[in-house]
């Protein structure tokens, strides 16, 4: 069973990639937890209406435009996608460095105390693998920033319904549901439901500092 974060101080958080995999349950999670009353919403497409939730239309290229009237205390950032979608190293790095990045320097600069990122196993900005090489980077310039708090999660591969159809993760997903048992447990697939709740936990501990969360941690919610 997940660990159930405790009520603070009331607040408002914004959630940007509330469509994808974990951030679609992230955006549950927030709209039922009684520490925030106002949750907004950056994304490209409409979702379902809730009185706590605020929707703000964007093209990520021009977030700090959107970010510039918007308050807010804590920042969950799920945006994110892979090589295979991208099609390119450029597009790639647009959407898990530029895009998190201007997010979390716009919203800094508006206040935020803050900031959770979804980064990935084995995230190095030495990293031979340009995936990882760019979540190191992503996650280092975003701890640099100036928030009070930074949290980043590195899931492993992540179990979960997605909208779309990603061929490597299915194939993946294929690998593990037959050979996982010999699989190390750091590196074991993570249900994206644990990796939510993790987020939302740990956003309630009002630790000050930069913390760092590997998958074999956010197994135990």
């Amino acid at each position: 069973m997940g660990r159930i974060a405790s009520p603070k101080a009331v607040k408002t958080a914004l959630l940007a990639g509330s469509t994808g995999l974990i951030g679609s349950q992230l955006l549950q999670l927030l709209l039922e937890a009684p520490q925030y009353d106002k949750v907004i919403a950056l994304t490209r497409r409409g979702i379902t209406a809730h009185p706590k939730l605020v929707q703000v239309k964007v093209e990520f290229e021009n977030i700090a435009e959107k970010v510039d009237g918007l308050v807010a205390d804590d920042v969950f950032c799920c945006l994110g996608t892979t090589m295979e979608k991208a099609g390119s190293k450029e597009e790639f790095h647009k959407v898990d460095f530029e895009y998190p990045y201007l997010l979390a320097k716009a919203t800094q600069q508006k206040g935020a105390r803050q900031f959770m990122l979804t980064s990935s196993l084995g995230a190095n900005k030495k990293s031979s693998i340009y995936y990882n090489k760019v979540k190191g980077e992503i996650e280092e310039a975003v701890s640099a920033i100036g928030f009070e708090t930074v949290h980043i999660f590195r899931p492993s591969l992540l179990l979960g319904q997605r909208s779309e159809k990603r061929s490597a993760e299915v194939a993946a997903k294929l690998f593990y549901k037959v050979f996982g048992f010999l699989i190390p447990g750091k590196y074991k697939a993570i249900e994206s439901a644990k990796v939510a709740t993790a987020m939302i936990y740990f956003a309630s501990q009002n630790k000050s500092g930069n913390f760092i969360h590997e998958s074999i941690e956010l197994q135990s919610f």
